[in-house]
């Protein structure tokens, strides 16, 4: 399960193995779950306790530049997200350091 880049099905996977839920119903529940998290942080951000935060930032319209051919564009403004762990999340990480 340590892997360095995760991908739904390995979530999924995951969580049925872990509880015993069906692959069906551990697909549910991580696509609800997923569904949760959009619809509370286009509503303003999300706050999850022990984990982290998400919000939507409105990033302004800049010159980009392709660094093979020095080519430079337009890079559109657009939403992004932010996350920020929680301090105990980043207190845990330096404590495996």
């Amino acid at each position: 399960m340590f892997k360095k880049n995760l991908k739904k099905i390995d979530l999924i996977n995951y969580l049925s193995s872990k509880t015993g839920f069906s692959i069906n119903f551990s697909k549910k529940l991580i696509n609800d779950l997923i569904e949760i998290i959009i619809q509370n942080i286009e509503s303003g951000g999300l706050n999850l306790k022990n984990f982290g935060s998400f919000k939507i930032v409105n990033k302004k319209e800049r010159l980009g530049r392709n660094p093979k051919t020095k080519e430079e564009f337009v890079i559109t403004s657009r939403k992004s997200i932010i996350f920020t762990p929680s301090s105990n999340i980043t207190d845990n990480l330096d404590k495996l350091t």
